[in-house]
């Protein structure tokens, strides 16, 4: 099952086990059964700490329990945990074995005082790239806190189970028995939901802290290199971000970071984070900015709002917020969203293995997903408003090979239909003889580009354009004095992440220039 290459690896990392574990398997005849058992076995032949027993009994097979002579952990797979999860099966490997997980000392203790019994079941597809870090946190928490058990299932394994309980994305996240998350979500996420007081120690917290000399709005590609060329002039810098790595971590494939010819979104924001890590930078995750108060003077402190009702200040502010998805806006995509609508063909693309699915825009991500989802689907209708396709010439021809898609152009989506809570069509208007046309599907994958995140500056005096952009000049400086941006919410083209890095740096330069020629305050009064 494991080829010489991944069992060498295996053997390696399987040297940190500090106490013997065993892998409980569930098995029936069926040829998952006979890959999982095979998979199990090569896992123990490269560790004699960790052993094999057939005999388990659980309902779903295949599938296999992960516990150690204590009996005090469950970190469960129903599914061969391969492609994206072959990750989280070596890290609950270690974690179930005693080696101390990767989390603040504040966040272990925080989990093992949880109070209560928390049974968690997370689907997942092996192509989802936002299943792992879900996968991973919930078997971290159940490594720590007995009290917590994880099963992690393969969507396209259990289809029946899926169907029942009317699972349309991944990871899709179930707490005993009810619907808990659906998404990308870290240990603090999760522990964010469980523990009701933590957003009011967290304000708490921030309401203590001193001004900040640099403040990044932000922990994408931008804000990281902001922060980073901030602390490297020795300067008081803070990050407050509403999740660090931003929308990187819904990115599958990067293959133009020059110098890394392939990395996926996830490993890449991982990346950031530890870098920004090795320097002395206040980083403030699950923050959401909701307002900036300008300073009254040039050179005073700005003030930045935060959604927990604490604030933080700062004599130079980076706004470095990104973009998220752009939603069509018509009528039955809110409703249907995770029930058919969704946003990430590679994640959610094998629940509709068999199935009609649409592709609403014609540009190089909608293209890119028609062909990605034409290799699982039934059949692909891609729908673009505009006369012709905006995609790559080379997208657009290997799209027009595909035997089983149609591709529709000068069409307006009207209306997403539905039926039993889940997506049964769509509507669309023709633009060139305003008829009306109505497709039956079972999935509507949105890729219409981006919105930038700054609704929340509107009223603050920063300039934007009818888009939302944020206006910067060639240094990254905005319409106030001590602002300055970076990244996919300013007017910079092409929204690519290593033109965001740069632009990260500019501005994190432009303000540490900034900085440099204000009079201090008491040089000020004794000038006056």
């Amino acid at each position: 099952m494991l080829d010489a290459g991944l069992k060498t690896q295996l053997t390696t990392y399987l040297q940190n086990l500090r106490q013997p574990i065993e892998l409980v398997a569930s098995l029936d005849d069926s040829a998952g059964s006979a890959e999982m058992r095979a998979l199990l076995e090569d896992v123990v032949s490269t560790s004699d700490k960790v052993s094999l027993n057939l005999a388990g009994d659980n309902d779903r097979k295949p599938s296999f329990a992960i516990t150690r002579a204590a009996g005090d952990a469950d970190v469960r797979f129903a599914g061969l945990p391969l492609g994206h999860e072959f990750t989280s099966l070596v890290l609950a490997l270690l974690h179930v074995g005693g080696h101390p997980p990767r989390l603040d000392a504040e966040v272990i203790e925080r989990i093992k005082g949880l109070d209560g019994d928390y049974r968690f079941e997370t689907y997942f597809s092996q192509s989802c790239q936002n299943c792992p870090d879900v996968v991973q946190a919930l078997n971290t928490m159940s490594a720590l806190n007995p009290r917590i058990s994880h099963v992690a299932i393969d969507g396209a394994l259990f289809k029946a189970e899926v169907e029942a309980r009317e699972v349309m994305a991944v990871p899709t996240i179930l707490l005993n028995g009810q619907p808990f998350g659906q998404g990308r979500m870290d240990v603090e996420q999760i522990l964010a939901k469980l523990d009701t007081g933590a957003a009011d120690r967290a304000a708490e917290k921030i309401k203590t802290k001193d001004a900040f000399e640099v403040l990044v709005i932000g922990g994408g590609p931008a804000g990281a290199a902001a922060a980073i060329y901030a602390a490297r002039k020795g300067i008081r810098t803070g990050v407050a971000a509403e999740r660090f790595g931003g929308q990187v971590l819904d990115t599958m494939a990067i293959e133009n970071f020059i110098s890394v010819p392939h990395t996926e979104g996830p490993k890449l924001a991982s990346a950031l984070e530890q870098h920004v890590k090795e320097y002395e930078v206040d980083v403030m995750n699950l923050q959401k900015a909701v307002g900036l108060v300008p300073a009254k003077t040039p050179g005073g402190l700005h003030e930045v709002k935060l959604e927990n009702g604490a604030s933080l200040k700062a004599r130079t502010v980076i706004l470095s917020t990104g973009a998220r998805w752009r939603n069509v806006n018509v009528p039955g995509e809110a409703e249907y969203r995770n029930k058919g609508v969704a946003y990430c063909p590679h994640c959610d693309g094998p629940l509709f293995k068999g199935k009609r699915v649409a592709v609403i825009g014609g540009g190089n991500s909608g293209v890119e997903a028609a062909i990605d989802l034409a290799g699982i689907v039934a059949h692909v209708t891609l729908i673009e408003f505009d006369s012709q396709l905006r995609a790559d010439a080379v997208l657009q021809r290997k799209l027009a090979s595909l035997p089983n898609v149609k591709i529709v152009t000068s069409a307006m989506t009207t209306e997403i239909h539905g039926e039993n809570g889940k997506v049964s069509g769509l509507s669309y208007k023709d633009r060139n003889h305003d008829s009306v046309h109505r497709v039956d599907l079972e999935g509507v994958f949105v890729q219409i580009g981006l919105v930038p995140n700054t609704e929340w500056l509107k009223d603050s005096g920063v300039a934007l354009t009818p888009r939302g952009e944020i206006e910067v000049d060639y240094r990254g400086e905005t319409s106030l004095p001590g602002v300055f941006a970076a990244g996919d919410a300013t007017v910079t083209p092409y929204k690519q992440i290593i033109i965001a890095m740069g632009e990260g740096a500019k501005a994190s330069l432009s303000a540490f220039d900034y900085l440099i020629r204000q009079v201090p305050a008491n040089e000020e009064a004794e000038a006056a």
